[in-house]
């Protein structure tokens, strides 16, 4: 068995993205660390990095060896904590990523809550609409909104369903006419998230069962439903919203649902991670309390489910 130090460090050096960085994290010396990570390429006969003056490269079999290295480390770290999990409070730091509307929407309301009673642990909240490879970016917890998780190496943990619908200011709706079927939308402007595949279209089921499918060009295109949600309330355009994001606008009148009798595929907010031992006890509490308390910051309590995928 190769020295688990040897690999801790090797997992250090990629995180920091240099030697001399992670001899400082580590507090050891740069020269030693160096030789350490060279003994280890010797040992398995393999190149991990490539050193350049200026940055260091994984190789491809690197980037698999890094995954494994990952286990090896967190499953130390969490040995080491979980005499702390029976007789202190969960410590440490998670870093959970999360698209902007769901950050500002939901864990908003509710990490308040769970850093008052974990005070130990931190969060790092990363914000992107992207998706994050959770291995190569050190992410714990990543929330997304698919109808499936491709990825069959992630757990995967539905929290709730995630049901659009579309909206409209009441203004918007006096201009236009008040809409009885999809196609009374074709001169409606509209606002859209981006789509990679540049097609721009809504699949409606009726309570009838009748499908229809509606091409149309947003005026507006971004990846901030926020700013969707604002757009539509300034009588700009129809737009495909989480019901949950508009609530308290049609609540106040800014925003009225159109076509309510029409449906849109219904997408399910998953929370995945790449462990599903070894997990530290921060990481652990977390994941629970998101179980426990997403469906009621979503106005949805008692309608998540708890299913592994």
């Amino acid at each position: 068995m190769k020295d688990i130090t040897n690999l801790a460090w090797f997992a250090h050096v990629v995180e920091h993205g240099s030697f001399s960085g992670a001899a400082r994290a580590l507090g050891v010396p740069k020269s030693t660390l160096s030789r350490r990570i060279a003994d280890l390429e010797d040992e398995l006969g393999v190149r991990l990095l490539n050193r350049t003056t200026r940055k260091l490269y994984l190789t491809d079999v690197g980037r698999e060896f890094l995954v494994h290295c990952q286990t090896v480390v967190a499953a130390a770290e969490a040995a080491e904590q979980v005499t702390h999990f029976v007789q202190e409070k969960p410590r440490g730091k998670v870093r959970i990523s999360s698209p902007y509307a769901i950050s500002q929407s939901l864990l908003v309301s509710i990490m308040p809550g769970f850093l008052a009673r974990y005070p130990d642990v931190q969060i790092d909240l990363v914000m992107t609409n992207k998706p994050v490879n959770l291995i190569e970016e050190q992410v714990d917890i990543a929330l997304r909104v698919r109808s499936t998780i491709e990825d069959s190496s992630l757990i995967a943990r539905e929290l709730l369903p995630s049901a659009s619908a579309l909206f409209a200011s009441p203004e918007c709706v006096t201009r236009y006419g008040l809409p009885e079927h999809p196609l009374d939308l074709s001169d409606w402007p509209t606002l859209s998230m981006h789509y990679s595949s540049g097609r721009y279209q809504w699949s409606f089921t009726s309570q009838h069962g009748e499908s229809v499918t509606m091409n149309y060009q947003p005026r507006l295109i971004t990846d901030d439903l926020w700013v969707l949600r604002e757009a539509a309330a300034e009588h700009q355009g129809v737009v495909s919203l989480p019901v949950y994001l508009c609530r308290d606008y049609v609540e106040q009148g800014r925003l009225v649902r159109v076509l309510p009798e029409w449906r849109l595929p219904v997408g399910k907010l998953h929370m995945v991670y790449p462990y599903r031992r070894g997990l530290l006890p921060a990481v652990r509490v977390l994941i629970d309390y998101l179980i426990e308390f997403m469906p009621g910051a979503a106005g949805l309590a008692g309608l998540a489910t708890d299913s592994d995928a």
